[in-house]
């Protein structure tokens, strides 16, 4: 992968890193509506492996693998994004749950209870979860997302201007200490949830098989994890 001066070969760089990108791709995919191209992903991974390759600093301590890692699913999320997905009303009424989470903790000095959510939210526990469904389908709910909020506008917030790509706003230590504290706090079973999606990489039928409940519980507990983890990290940095 390297020069006879130790310089990273950029042929030998996309080669290697292909699988990784399509591997990547096809993670993200399973999670959006089925008009979602895989190859539009890959296209977007491979270009953010070129810009990792351009911009990769040898001597600033870090491994070029989890700096091209960052730099691959930055630029898929920034792909994913850009098309915006989900509805204004249904990310109006996700930020309502997040503030709803957030002001509950506060009161009960715990993490809330779906029936405590959705008793707040002045709705059945039946609607609040095919409200926790909705916002998890057609947009990409990744630790990436965590530490980045647009306005009803789709300007970038202050903390997007900081950084270049979502990941790397979330692999900065302060962000990435936030999101570990926030996660550390979870119900066990969302706790395990996301583990297993992002840590295992189990897609939400393996999850639901392990856990011995169907896909879309699966799905409804990994929108309220993430929906507490947003509440935890965008009230410790606004």
């Amino acid at each position: 992968m390297y020069t006879a001066e130790g310089k990273l070969n950029r042929e030998s760089v996309l080669q290697q890193y292909y699988p990784a990108v399509r591997r990547q791709a096809l993670s993200l995919q399973v999670r959006l509506p089925a008009g979602v191209d895989t190859d539009d992903l890959i296209q977007a991974g491979l270009e953010g492996l070129l810009d990792a390759f351009s911009r990769f600093d040898a001597n600033a301590g870090a491994a070029f693998s989890t700096f091209a890692h960052q730099r691959i699913r930055g630029a898929m999320i920034d792909e994913l994004r850009s098309r915006d997905w989900l509805p204004r009303s249904v990310r109006r009424s996700a930020r309502e749950v997040e503030a709803c989470v957030r002001k509950l903790g506060h009161e009960l000095g715990r993490p809330p209870e779906e029936r405590e959510i959705a008793a707040a939210l002045n709705m059945p526990l039946e609607e609040y979860h095919k409200l926790l469904l909705d916002t998890n389908n057609g947009l990409v709910l990744s630790y990436d997302e965590v530490v980045l909020e647009k306005n009803e506008h789709n300007e970038p917030s202050a903390i997007e201007n900081e950084y270049s790509s979502p990941a790397e706003a979330l692999f900065n230590g302060e962000r990435r200490e936030l999101v570990a504290q926030a996660i550390s706090s979870l119900p066990e079973k969302e706790k395990l949830v996301m583990a297993l999606y992002y840590q295992e990489e189990l897609n939400l039928k393996e999850i639901g098989a392990v856990l011995e409940v169907t896909e879309s519980r699966v799905s409804q507990l990994h929108s309220q994890a993430i929906k507490r983890i947003r509440a935890h990290v965008l009230e410790d940095i606004t």
